[in-house]
């Protein structure tokens, strides 16, 4: 596996399943060791208990603790699972015990008056040595003679082995150290694969994203895996389309920006070119020099449209505010298209309004205002009626331009105002044009604080509403 993130990732799920399998191991250990050593501690202390039963009752019948009977008993009980018993007088002398070890041990004043205080239960290490304890239990009871009321005090201690808690604590630690390492290799097996996995699935799509970035948008990501991965090169597949799209859509732009700015300057250079050369008489020439004035303010129009969209992007562009008269500005950009309004025999309405004010950017209210007429004489009918009414209502003025036509689809509603989208698309009325139009035209009147609003009846007529408020 190369040095990647991948990699960190795998050892670091590693570490953490380590951690946690050993955390987990040791408590185990530590508590199953603490409930047997408990188990043992209870063994001694019953074995001890029920020993001193039996010698109670011997005693009661003989009043004798050498008589045989007591030296069977004490057989019975001798070294039974390991658990040495030993029996003291008053004294502190051993009157009973099976282990030659201890036949003339003397128990000190000292444990006689701990174990005077009671029961005495705990890891000694006196008996053998401070590395290898003993389990000691240790007592003081009382017994009498049946014919008799007086009583004789005697102590006890039972030794315990400890071997057996270590031979367990040895065993359950084997168990575990096992079962840790099968767990740590299953673990690191699995994680192995999914590492490769996730590395082998982020390889492909580091591969097919660089195509991406050369403009190779052929091939799609599979969408498999986690939930997380497939949602993330559903993510990618999406943005490729976004950029196969836009790709198309620049390329398509480009070529009809080249077009729109071809036309405006070959027919101001032809124009031009006619009034020098002379083949303009110049009788002619006043007429010819306001088409090529219409040219330029639509070429004007048009690098303002580009750079203006610019502008919206970057977020540079600020409205420089004035009152201005809405109905003077409709009219004066109406006649932009007088030859194209004769050329279609349109009939215009409602030009005749009265004045409406509003305070607002003069240039670019003129651009929304040339971008829906210029719209309006495309798909207006042949001689069609293109409206206009203006109105102010609420503190808003209502600009609006209305053409008869074929009208748009329910579809194409929602789209009219997307960048780089053109209707005649689908409905073949324009070979030219940039798809900005509308797109700024949102822009601007957004810029306002205002609302652009499209009406269509499909087959009778498009009606376009510029709602902007009367002062800013």
């Amino acid at each position: 596996m190369k040095k990647n993130i991948f990699r960190n990732y795998y050892y670091i799920c590693l570490l953490i399943v380590i951690a946690c399998v050993l955390g987990i191991g040791l408590l185990i250990i530590g508590f199953s060791s603490q409930m047997y050593r408990e188990e043992r501690f209870k063994e001694v202390a019953n074995l001890a208990d029920i020993y001193i039963n039996n010698i109670q009752g011997e005693y009661e019948k003989n009043g004798q603790m050498n008589s045989p009977d007591m030296d069977r008993i004490s057989s019975n009980f001798s070294n039974y699972n390991g658990i040495t018993l030993i029996v003291y007088d008053e004294t502190g002398k051993c009157i009973l015990c099976k282990d030659e070890n201890y036949k003339n041990s003397v128990l000190s004043s000292e444990k006689r008056n701990q174990l005077e205080a009671g029961e005495y239960l705990e890891f000694d290490t006196d008996k053998v040595s401070a590395q290898q304890p003993t389990i000691c239990y240790g007592n003081r009871f009382f017994v009498g003679k049946a014919d008799s009321d007086e009583v004789e005090r005697f102590y006890i201690l039972a030794y315990g082995s400890v071997e057996e808690i270590d031979n367990f604590v040895f065993m359950l630690f084997l168990i575990c150290s096992t079962a840790i390492l099968i767990i740590v290799i299953v673990a690191g097996f699995i994680l192995l694969r999914c590492t490769k996995r996730m590395t082998k699935q982020i390889n492909s799509i580091a591969e097919i994203t660089e195509k991406y970035a050369k403009g190779d948008f052929s091939e799609q990501i599979k969408v498999t895996g986690s939930k997380e991965m497939r949602n993330f090169a559903s993510a990618l597949n999406k943005m490729a389309d976004f950029m196969k799209t836009s790709d198309d859509v620049s390329k398509s732009f480009i070529a009809n920006v080249s077009h729109e700015l071809r036309t405006p300057m070959t027919t101001i250079g032809g124009f031009v070119d006619g009034i020098l050369d002379g083949t303009i008489p110049k009788a002619k020439q006043g007429q010819y020099l306001i088409l090529v004035s219409q040219e330029i303010k639509r070429l004007r129009i048009l690098v303002s449209s580009m750079l203006n969209m610019t502008r919206f992007e970057s977020g540079t562009l600020t409205p420089n505010f004035t009152e201005i008269n809405l109905t003077d500005t409709v009219i004066s950009t109406v006649l932009m298209f007088e030859k194209k309004i004769e050329d279609k025999k349109i009939e215009i309405e409602g030009l005749d309004s009265d004045r409406l004010m509003a305070v607002a950017d003069k240039d670019l209210i003129q651009q929304v205002i040339y971008n829906l007429v210029e719209n309006a004489i495309k798909f207006v009918n042949e001689g069609g009626v293109i409206s206009f009414s203006f109105n102010e209502m609420d503190k808003y003025c209502y600009v609006s331009v209305k053409n008869t036509g074929d009208g748009l689809e329910n579809d194409e509603l929602p789209q009219v105002f997307d960048r780089f989208y053109k209707a005649d698309s689908s409905r073949g009325k324009d070979t030219t044009g940039l798809g900005l139009g509308l797109s700024i035209s949102r822009k601007i009147v957004h810029l306002h604080n205002g609302q652009i609003i499209v009406k269509s009846v499909k087959g009778e007529y498009t009606e376009f509403i510029i709602k902007i408020p009367v002062k800013q």
